[in-house]
């Protein structure tokens, strides 16, 4: 578990100043692992014995023992070079860098064990709806696409007609939410109705502190960099890929038998543009 993932549990029971330590945490998690309580305290613009408080509600009698168990964690990220691309110049407005930094965390964030997790309740589930917000909409079109391929039942969730189309979730399905700062208001309140309603949460998002996190602890942490005005959709397609990717592996032969039916259907059907 990760510091990200402490946080995530105990997101909608922070105070305002607790979260701006939580913000400043996520921002630079180096602070946290080799800087000094008045370091963080000053960083985040807070007393402390607030950094204390919020050590002990993520589970540790303090900071120190919040600090050492962070420490090992962050020494190895600092050592790949997608962190030492992150950290590059502000000053370099080239996007590239900031893009396959991007992906590379999609593979460290969706890693053997996380992948396998949320993948599982796509697997099982009565029906899967997929929900997304405004600039997440990519990796939830590539996703019901491609679960809908090798699965029945997946339905793509639409911003105008939400109430219409959930009205039939019950436990026993699951949904995968996209959503990224800002956050589109229907997308998390849809969410907290399903999560009510006992159907599984999978949440596709960018950090601890999304009000999407703290629905589930199936959840990633995706790095969304922006491309000229606009956020990259490239993160969220990645991640719907590798899902869809594990749930063919899952499946197993119901996968193949479902994608082997398609395209005799295609063939049958003259779906696609042939010269002969």
């Amino acid at each position: 578990m990760s510091v990200e993932d402490l946080i995530a549990d105990v997101g909608d029971r922070l105070t305002p100043t607790e979260r701006r330590i939580a913000e400043t945490v996520s921002g630079d998690p180096t602070l946290l692992a080799f800087g000094t309580v008045s370091d963080l305290a000053e960083r985040a613009r807070t007393s402390r014995p607030s950094i204390v408080r919020f050590a002990t509600k993520l589970g540790f009698s303090g900071y120190a023992e919040l600090q050492g168990w962070v420490r090992d964690g962050v020494s190895r990220r600092l050592s790949r070079p997608s962190e030492r691309i992150r950290r590059r110049s502000d000053a370099d407005e080239n996007v590239r860098p900031d893009i396959e930094a991007a992906v590379q965390h999609v593979f460290e964030a969706l890693d053997t064990q996380r992948l396998p997790a949320m993948a599982a309740p796509l697997v099982s589930a009565r029906r899967v709806w997929v929900l997304s917000g405004e600039t997440s909409t990519g990796g939830a079109r590539v996703l019901q696409s491609g679960l809908s391929m090798i699965r029945p039942d997946v339905l793509l969730v639409h911003d105008q007609s939400v109430g219409r189309d959930l009205s039939g979730a019950a436990p026993g399905d699951a949904a995968v939410v996209f959503d990224f700062a800002r956050y589109r208001r229907s997308c998390v309140t849809a969410a907290r109705t399903l999560a009510d309603l006992g159907v599984t949460i999978i949440a596709i998002t960018d950090g601890p502190l999304s009000p999407l996190a703290s629905l589930t602890k199936l959840w990633c942490e995706l790095r969304i960099p922006a491309v000229g005005p606009f956020d990259s959709s490239v993160p969220a397609v990645i991640a719907a890929e590798l899902l869809i990717a594990q749930v063919v592996s899952d499946l197993g032969d119901s996968a193949r038998d479902r994608i082997d039916q398609l395209e005799t259907l295609w063939q049958a059907t003259g779906t696609f543009f042939n010269d002969d």
